[in-house]
Protein backbone atom coordinates (compact mmCIF):
# COMPACT_ATOMS: atom_id res chain seq x y z
CA UNK A 1 0.00 0.00 0.00
CA UNK A 2 1.18 3.49 -1.11
CA UNK A 3 1.06 5.35 1.80
CA UNK A 4 4.04 7.87 1.22
CA UNK A 5 4.05 11.16 -1.00
CA UNK A 6 6.57 14.29 -1.70
CA UNK A 7 9.88 13.52 -2.49
CA UNK A 8 12.03 16.00 -0.48
CA UNK A 9 9.68 17.10 1.62
CA UNK A 10 7.96 13.79 2.51
CA UNK A 11 4.81 12.90 4.39
CA UNK A 12 3.77 9.36 5.46
CA UNK A 13 0.11 8.93 6.72
CA UNK A 14 -1.16 6.12 9.32
CA UNK A 15 -4.39 4.89 10.98
CA UNK A 16 -7.95 4.33 10.32
CA UNK A 17 -11.42 5.95 10.74
CA UNK A 18 -12.03 3.87 14.01
CA UNK A 19 -9.04 3.03 14.97
CA UNK A 20 -7.15 4.71 18.23
CA UNK A 21 -5.69 7.63 16.36
CA UNK A 22 -4.59 8.67 12.83
CA UNK A 23 -1.10 10.23 12.31
CA UNK A 24 1.40 11.87 9.42
CA UNK A 25 5.40 11.80 9.73
CA UNK A 26 7.27 14.81 8.04
CA UNK A 27 10.41 14.16 6.66
CA UNK A 28 12.97 16.47 5.33
CA UNK A 29 11.41 20.16 6.82
CA UNK A 30 13.89 22.00 7.10
CA UNK A 31 15.70 23.21 10.29
CA UNK A 32 14.93 26.31 11.96
CA UNK A 33 11.45 27.15 10.46
CA UNK A 34 8.95 28.76 12.98
CA UNK A 35 6.19 26.84 13.52
CA UNK A 36 2.77 28.25 14.65
CA UNK A 37 0.52 25.08 15.80
CA UNK A 38 -2.08 27.19 16.29
CA UNK A 39 -1.91 28.14 12.43
CA UNK A 40 -2.04 24.73 11.56
CA UNK A 41 -5.02 23.78 14.23
CA UNK A 42 -7.19 26.61 12.48
CA UNK A 43 -6.55 25.03 8.91
CA UNK A 44 -7.75 21.93 10.44
CA UNK A 45 -10.76 23.18 12.38
CA UNK A 46 -11.76 24.01 8.21
CA UNK A 47 -11.74 20.29 7.39
CA UNK A 48 -12.61 18.86 10.47
CA UNK A 49 -16.50 17.18 10.97
CA UNK A 50 -19.22 18.66 12.78
CA UNK A 51 -18.30 22.36 12.06
CA UNK A 52 -21.63 23.44 10.38
CA UNK A 53 -25.05 21.68 10.07
CA UNK A 54 -23.88 21.22 5.95
CA UNK A 55 -21.38 18.59 6.93
CA UNK A 56 -21.38 15.14 8.71
CA UNK A 57 -22.26 14.85 12.32
CA UNK A 58 -19.30 13.17 13.42
CA UNK A 59 -17.63 15.44 16.44
CA UNK A 60 -13.78 15.08 16.09
CA UNK A 61 -12.45 18.33 17.83
CA UNK A 62 -8.78 16.99 15.55
CA UNK A 63 -7.01 18.41 18.41
CA UNK A 64 -3.01 18.49 16.94
CA UNK A 65 -0.88 16.63 18.80
CA UNK A 66 3.18 17.08 18.46
CA UNK A 67 5.15 14.20 19.12
CA UNK A 68 8.62 15.12 17.89
CA UNK A 69 10.63 17.52 15.48
CA UNK A 70 9.76 20.80 16.78
CA UNK A 71 11.61 22.42 19.50
CA UNK A 72 10.64 25.69 21.29
CA UNK A 73 8.40 26.17 18.27
CA UNK A 74 11.17 25.80 15.51
CA UNK A 75 12.07 22.61 13.54
CA UNK A 76 14.93 21.08 14.14
CA UNK A 77 15.46 19.09 10.78
CA UNK A 78 14.60 15.90 12.52
CA UNK A 79 11.37 14.23 11.51
CA UNK A 80 8.13 15.57 12.57
CA UNK A 81 5.53 13.58 13.91
CA UNK A 82 1.56 14.84 14.32
CA UNK A 83 -1.06 12.87 16.25
CA UNK A 84 -4.77 12.52 16.32
CA UNK A 85 -6.97 10.82 18.49
CA UNK A 86 -10.33 9.57 17.46
CA UNK A 87 -12.75 10.46 19.98
CA UNK A 88 -16.56 9.84 18.05
CA UNK A 89 -16.22 6.59 16.25
CA UNK A 90 -19.61 4.87 16.36
CA UNK A 91 -18.30 1.14 14.72
CA UNK A 92 -21.60 -0.30 15.59
CA UNK A 93 -23.27 1.98 12.78
CA UNK A 94 -21.28 -0.05 10.32
CA UNK A 95 -22.61 -3.29 11.42
CA UNK A 96 -24.72 -3.84 8.69
CA UNK A 97 -21.63 -3.77 5.86
CA UNK A 98 -19.62 -5.86 7.17
CA UNK A 99 -20.45 -8.58 4.88
CA UNK A 100 -21.97 -6.59 2.12
CA UNK A 101 -20.38 -3.84 -0.83
CA UNK A 102 -21.42 -0.68 -0.81
CA UNK A 103 -22.16 1.06 -4.24
CA UNK A 104 -19.03 3.38 -5.62
CA UNK A 105 -17.50 2.86 -2.41
CA UNK A 106 -13.75 1.32 -1.39
CA UNK A 107 -15.47 -1.98 -0.31
CA UNK A 108 -15.15 -4.63 -2.51
CA UNK A 109 -11.87 -3.54 -4.05
CA UNK A 110 -9.76 -3.56 -0.69
CA UNK A 111 -11.64 -6.88 -0.16
CA UNK A 112 -10.46 -8.39 -3.72
CA UNK A 113 -7.08 -6.78 -3.10
CA UNK A 114 -6.23 -7.49 0.00
CA UNK A 115 -8.55 -10.27 0.95
CA UNK A 116 -10.07 -8.34 4.10
CA UNK A 117 -11.38 -4.87 4.69
CA UNK A 118 -11.96 -2.76 7.73
CA UNK A 119 -15.45 -2.12 7.65
CA UNK A 120 -15.81 0.07 10.08
CA UNK A 121 -15.80 4.09 8.26
CA UNK A 122 -14.31 2.33 5.98
CA UNK A 123 -11.11 2.12 7.48
CA UNK A 124 -8.30 3.18 5.54
CA UNK A 125 -10.10 4.25 2.51
CA UNK A 126 -12.32 6.64 5.01
CA UNK A 127 -11.62 10.57 4.47
CA UNK A 128 -10.52 10.59 8.08
CA UNK A 129 -7.08 10.30 6.69
CA UNK A 130 -7.06 13.27 5.34
CA UNK A 131 -6.52 15.34 8.63
CA UNK A 132 -2.99 14.06 8.35
CA UNK A 133 -2.42 15.76 5.00
CA UNK A 134 -4.07 18.75 6.31
CA UNK A 135 -1.48 19.13 9.13
CA UNK A 136 1.24 18.20 6.99
CA UNK A 137 0.26 20.90 4.06
CA UNK A 138 -0.38 23.21 7.07
CA UNK A 139 3.36 23.15 7.54
CA UNK A 140 3.86 23.57 4.64
CA UNK A 141 1.78 26.59 4.05
CA UNK A 142 3.26 28.18 6.71
CA UNK A 143 7.17 27.74 5.34
CA UNK A 144 5.76 28.93 1.89
CA UNK A 145 4.24 31.99 3.32
CA UNK A 146 7.79 33.18 4.79
CA UNK A 147 8.73 32.76 1.07
CA UNK A 148 6.35 35.30 -0.11
CA UNK A 149 4.11 32.10 -1.71
CA UNK A 150 0.12 32.10 -1.15
CA UNK A 151 -2.27 29.75 -2.15
CA UNK A 152 -6.09 30.17 -1.78
CA UNK A 153 -8.90 27.09 -2.84
CA UNK A 154 -12.64 28.15 -2.64
CA UNK A 155 -15.84 26.08 -3.58
CA UNK A 156 -16.64 27.39 -7.66
CA UNK A 157 -19.84 25.18 -7.98
CA UNK A 158 -21.80 22.86 -6.14
CA UNK A 159 -24.51 20.89 -8.32
CA UNK A 160 -25.30 23.02 -11.09
CA UNK A 161 -25.17 26.15 -8.85
CA UNK A 162 -21.43 27.74 -10.53
CA UNK A 163 -19.26 31.00 -9.63
CA UNK A 164 -19.34 33.41 -12.63
CA UNK A 165 -15.34 33.75 -12.59
CA UNK A 166 -13.00 31.70 -10.28
CA UNK A 167 -9.64 33.04 -12.32
CA UNK A 168 -7.22 35.15 -10.51
CA UNK A 169 -7.69 38.59 -10.25
CA UNK A 170 -11.51 37.74 -10.19
CA UNK A 171 -11.65 36.66 -6.67
CA UNK A 172 -12.08 37.92 -3.58
CA UNK A 173 -9.86 35.73 -1.08
CA UNK A 174 -11.24 37.86 2.12
CA UNK A 175 -14.99 36.78 1.44
CA UNK A 176 -13.96 32.47 1.15
CA UNK A 177 -14.50 32.29 4.84
CA UNK A 178 -17.48 34.11 5.77
CA UNK A 179 -19.96 31.35 4.74
CA UNK A 180 -20.65 27.93 5.30
CA UNK A 181 -19.50 26.61 1.84
CA UNK A 182 -16.08 28.38 1.12
CA UNK A 183 -17.40 30.29 -1.88
CA UNK A 184 -16.07 33.82 -2.15
CA UNK A 185 -19.46 35.43 -3.63
CA UNK A 186 -22.15 35.78 -1.18
CA UNK A 187 -25.00 35.20 -3.12
CA UNK A 188 -23.38 32.61 -5.11
CA UNK A 189 -22.79 30.68 -1.45
CA UNK A 190 -26.33 31.62 -0.32
CA UNK A 191 -27.50 29.32 -3.19
CA UNK A 192 -25.37 26.73 -2.92
CA UNK A 193 -26.27 26.67 0.82
CA UNK A 194 -29.77 26.49 -0.06
CA UNK A 195 -28.93 23.43 -2.74
CA UNK A 196 -27.09 21.47 -0.36
CA UNK A 197 -30.26 21.78 2.64
CA UNK A 198 -32.51 20.81 0.18
CA UNK A 199 -30.61 17.95 -1.00
CA UNK A 200 -29.60 16.73 2.61
CA UNK A 201 -33.43 16.50 3.48
CA UNK A 202 -33.99 14.27 0.26
CA UNK A 203 -31.28 11.80 1.81
CA UNK A 204 -29.62 12.69 -0.69
CA UNK A 205 -25.55 13.91 -1.86
CA UNK A 206 -24.03 16.35 -4.60
CA UNK A 207 -20.57 17.09 -5.95
CA UNK A 208 -19.02 20.37 -7.77
CA UNK A 209 -15.34 22.10 -8.38
CA UNK A 210 -12.84 23.22 -6.25
CA UNK A 211 -10.39 26.20 -7.60
CA UNK A 212 -7.25 26.94 -6.35
CA UNK A 213 -4.94 29.85 -6.78
CA UNK A 214 -1.20 29.61 -6.48
CA UNK A 215 0.42 33.10 -5.96
CA UNK A 216 4.00 34.81 -6.15
CA UNK A 217 5.80 31.20 -7.24
CA UNK A 218 9.54 31.51 -8.96
CA UNK A 219 9.78 30.35 -11.89
CA UNK A 220 12.13 26.81 -12.63
CA UNK A 221 9.73 24.34 -10.96
CA UNK A 222 8.70 21.37 -11.85
CA UNK A 223 11.10 18.11 -13.08
CA UNK A 224 10.29 17.18 -16.68
CA UNK A 225 9.93 15.04 -18.13
CA UNK A 226 8.27 12.71 -15.83
CA UNK A 227 7.89 14.90 -12.41
CA UNK A 228 6.29 17.73 -14.17
CA UNK A 229 4.47 20.68 -11.84
CA UNK A 230 1.06 20.21 -12.74
CA UNK A 231 1.57 16.41 -13.15
CA UNK A 232 2.60 15.83 -9.72
CA UNK A 233 -0.39 18.75 -8.71
CA UNK A 234 -2.77 16.26 -10.47
CA UNK A 235 -1.61 13.39 -8.85
CA UNK A 236 -1.96 14.82 -5.47
CA UNK A 237 -5.11 16.39 -6.14
CA UNK A 238 -6.63 13.16 -7.36
CA UNK A 239 -5.74 11.16 -4.25
CA UNK A 240 -7.90 12.74 -2.62
CA UNK A 241 -11.05 10.98 -1.47
CA UNK A 242 -14.03 12.05 -4.02
CA UNK A 243 -12.16 13.68 -6.76
CA UNK A 244 -12.91 12.60 -9.89
CA UNK A 245 -10.97 15.47 -12.24
CA UNK A 246 -8.14 17.98 -12.60
CA UNK A 247 -7.43 20.58 -14.94
CA UNK A 248 -5.01 23.65 -14.92
CA UNK A 249 -5.08 26.61 -16.96
CA UNK A 250 -7.63 26.68 -19.77
CA UNK A 251 -8.38 22.93 -19.31
CA UNK A 252 -10.86 21.57 -21.28
CA UNK A 253 -11.96 24.63 -22.35
CA UNK A 254 -8.79 24.97 -24.92
CA UNK A 255 -10.34 22.35 -27.05
CA UNK A 256 -12.84 24.84 -28.02
CA UNK A 257 -9.94 27.33 -29.02
CA UNK A 258 -7.35 28.15 -32.43
CA UNK A 259 -3.74 28.69 -31.23
CA UNK A 260 -3.56 31.88 -31.82
CA UNK A 261 -5.94 32.68 -29.62
CA UNK A 262 -4.63 30.03 -26.85
CA UNK A 263 -1.14 31.43 -26.98
CA UNK A 264 -0.09 33.40 -24.11
CA UNK A 265 2.25 36.66 -25.66
CA UNK A 266 4.94 36.95 -23.33
CA UNK A 267 6.22 40.70 -22.32
CA UNK A 268 8.62 43.01 -19.55
CA UNK A 269 6.92 44.61 -17.08
CA UNK A 270 8.07 47.72 -15.21
CA UNK A 271 10.38 45.66 -13.14
CA UNK A 272 12.39 43.96 -16.07
CA UNK A 273 10.62 40.19 -15.05
CA UNK A 274 9.01 38.27 -18.31
CA UNK A 275 5.33 37.94 -17.85
CA UNK A 276 2.35 36.72 -20.23
CA UNK A 277 -0.38 39.00 -21.49
CA UNK A 278 -3.04 36.10 -20.83
CA UNK A 279 -2.55 33.10 -18.39
CA UNK A 280 -4.02 29.85 -20.31
CA UNK A 281 -1.12 28.30 -19.49
CA UNK A 282 -1.98 28.37 -15.60
CA UNK A 283 1.30 29.65 -14.41
CA UNK A 284 3.06 26.15 -16.37
CA UNK A 285 5.02 25.56 -18.94
CA UNK A 286 6.63 22.86 -20.48
CA UNK A 287 5.84 21.47 -16.80
CA UNK A 288 8.14 24.11 -15.12
CA UNK A 289 6.30 27.32 -13.51
CA UNK A 290 6.90 30.62 -15.96
CA UNK A 291 5.96 33.13 -12.98
CA UNK A 292 2.75 33.49 -13.44
CA UNK A 293 -0.18 32.42 -10.96
CA UNK A 294 -0.91 28.65 -11.33
CA UNK A 295 -4.54 27.81 -11.07
CA UNK A 296 -6.35 25.05 -11.29
CA UNK A 297 -9.96 23.14 -10.68
CA UNK A 298 -11.02 19.89 -8.91
CA UNK A 299 -13.93 17.81 -9.41
CA UNK A 300 -15.50 16.51 -6.63
CA UNK A 301 -18.73 13.42 -6.81
CA UNK A 302 -20.97 13.18 -4.77
CA UNK A 303 -20.91 11.23 -1.77
CA UNK A 304 -21.67 8.11 -2.70
CA UNK A 305 -23.19 7.26 1.23
CA UNK A 306 -26.74 8.06 0.50
CA UNK A 307 -29.47 8.04 2.92
CA UNK A 308 -31.96 6.06 0.51
CA UNK A 309 -32.20 1.76 -0.02
CA UNK A 310 -29.90 0.51 -2.63
CA UNK A 311 -29.19 -2.97 -4.07
CA UNK A 312 -25.94 -4.47 -3.92
CA UNK A 313 -23.99 -7.72 -3.66
CA UNK A 314 -22.89 -9.73 -0.16
CA UNK A 315 -19.47 -10.94 -0.34
CA UNK A 316 -21.39 -14.25 -1.11
CA UNK A 317 -22.70 -12.88 -4.46
CA UNK A 318 -26.41 -12.90 -2.77
CA UNK A 319 -28.77 -9.91 -3.97
CA UNK A 320 -29.16 -7.75 -0.50
CA UNK A 321 -31.28 -4.25 -0.28
CA UNK A 322 -28.65 -1.76 1.73
CA UNK A 323 -29.90 0.25 4.03
CA UNK A 324 -26.69 2.55 5.22
CA UNK A 325 -26.18 3.94 8.56
CA UNK A 326 -23.73 6.25 10.17
CA UNK A 327 -22.80 10.03 9.76
CA UNK A 328 -21.87 11.75 6.44
CA UNK A 329 -21.68 14.36 4.29
CA UNK A 330 -24.48 15.80 1.86
CA UNK A 331 -21.39 17.54 -0.15
CA UNK A 332 -17.76 17.10 0.80
CA UNK A 333 -16.43 20.48 -0.61
CA UNK A 334 -16.76 22.77 2.01
CA UNK A 335 -14.75 20.18 4.62
CA UNK A 336 -12.60 19.27 0.75
CA UNK A 337 -11.11 23.15 0.41
CA UNK A 338 -8.39 23.06 3.08
CA UNK A 339 -7.81 19.51 1.32
CA UNK A 340 -7.18 20.85 -1.59
CA UNK A 341 -4.72 23.77 0.04
CA UNK A 342 -2.50 20.93 1.42
CA UNK A 343 -1.62 19.40 -1.00
CA UNK A 344 -1.20 22.01 -3.29
CA UNK A 345 1.58 23.07 -0.38
CA UNK A 346 2.66 20.05 -0.14
CA UNK A 347 3.70 19.93 -3.64
CA UNK A 348 5.21 23.21 -4.05
CA UNK A 349 7.06 22.99 -1.21
CA UNK A 350 8.67 19.95 -2.56
CA UNK A 351 9.53 21.14 -5.58
CA UNK A 352 11.21 24.37 -4.23
CA UNK A 353 13.19 22.31 -2.08
CA UNK A 354 14.24 20.02 -5.31
CA UNK A 355 14.71 23.39 -7.63
CA UNK A 356 17.63 24.02 -4.84
CA UNK A 357 19.22 21.08 -6.15
CA UNK A 358 19.21 21.63 -9.64
CA UNK A 359 22.14 24.04 -10.00
CA UNK A 360 25.53 24.42 -8.68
Amino acid sequence: MSNSFGRIFKITTYGESHGPAIGVVIDGCPAGVSVDIQQIQALLDKRRPGQSHLTTQRKEKDQLIVESGIFQGVSTGTPIHFRFENTDARSRDYSNIKDNYRPSHADFTYDAKYGLRDYRGGGRSSARETACRVAAGGLALQVLNQLGIDIHSFVSQVYNIQLKDDLPGAVDYSQIEKNMVRCPDADTAQKMQECIEVIKKEGETVGGTISCHIHSLPVGLGEPIYDKFQARLASGILSINACKGFEYGSGFSSSLMKGSEHNDIFEQNSKGAFITQTNHSGGIQGGITNGMPVYFRSVFKPVATVRKPQQTVSKDGASVELNVKGRHDPCVLPRAVPIVTAMAALVTLDFILIHRTNRI
